[in-house]
């Protein structure tokens, strides 16, 4: 009985060591590298590293997933030396096409990708990247833009994966889920696990006489609340990645200052 009672203090005391480790987000931060999209490859691993961000998630600008696989090995190699990896790529484009999508689940595996980034412009398009991300054991994220497009409405979005692969799922642009009004900490909940990734980035709201128009802000200085997305994560001991990305054109002629600002706010809410 003693020996059963050690065991369990011990198992116990390592549930709570793992879940504090898990809870430390900053050990989650990357980079979605369109916020670098004012740079070169090389140029986007030299400012990785300075910034130490060693999580990647590229666009064809850096990488391109019908490269020849010599090119793509070379460029692992580049990112290996440097410390850094691709976790993931993405927006792919994405085609009716299944042996064109194929071309992009061989560029994920020959990157050790687990999971690819995706908004497909046909909804009949799931049909044939669900037979691959079967085949690969390769997850996709379903990005969302703006509420006018496609994957905007989070509740369209919930019920195109509810019936797909468990390996479906949903790429949570924080900022446009902002951008329509809703609490991104909200929609992270309804989506009930099926959150693969998230673009950390924060928007603010201003009304017109039209239609009401976003303007990426730093992050945390926006209406996202992201302290409270911070706080969720934390809890759940969410295991993606937080892509650190703006849409603004200003912030990425120099993204240093808003890629510092962003670290800095995920070591402030995220340990």
């Amino acid at each position: 009985m003693k020996s059963l009672t050690r065991f369990l203090a011990g198992a116990a005391a390592l549930l709570l060591a793992s879940s504090a480790f898990a809870a430390d987000l900053t050990s989650q931060l990357g980079i979605q590298t369109w916020t670098l999209r004012n740079l070169n490859f090389d140029q986007v691993v030299e400012f990785a590293k300075k910034h130490g961000i060693k999580n990647l998630q590229m666009i064809g600008n850096h990488m391109d997933p019908k490269a020849p696989p010599a090119e793509t090995l070379r460029k692992k190699a580049v990112l290996e030396a440097a410390g850094l990896k691709v976790y993931t790529f993405g927006v792919a484009g994405t085609s009716l096409d299944k042996e064109d999508n194929r071309k992009l689940f061989e560029f994920a595996k020959l990157l050790g990708i687990q999971v690819i980034v995706v908004e497909p412009n046909d909804y009949k398009i799931f049909d044939n990247l669900e037979e691959l991300v079967k085949e690969y054991d390769i997850r996709i994220a379903i990005h969302n833009h703006g509420i006018r497009s496609l994957y905007g409405n989070p509740a369209v979005v919930r019920a195109l994966i509810k019936h797909r692969d468990p390996r479906i799922g949903v790429c949570m642009d924080a900022g446009w889920v902002t951008s329509t009004g809703m609490d991104p900490t909200d929609i992270f909940k309804k989506y009930e696990g099926r959150v693969y990734d998230i673009h950390l980035k924060d928007k603010r709201v201003e009304k017109t006489v039209g239609e009401d128009v976003s303007f990426d802000t730093h992050i945390g200085k926006g209406q996202g609340r992201l302290e409270t997305l911070m706080a969720e994560l934390k809890k759940t001991n969410w295991p993606g990645v937080l892509a650190i990305e703006t849409d603004s054109p200003e912030f990425a002629k120099d993204p240093n200052e808003f890629v510092a600002g962003a670290k800095a706010f995920v070591e402030q809410h995220g340990k």
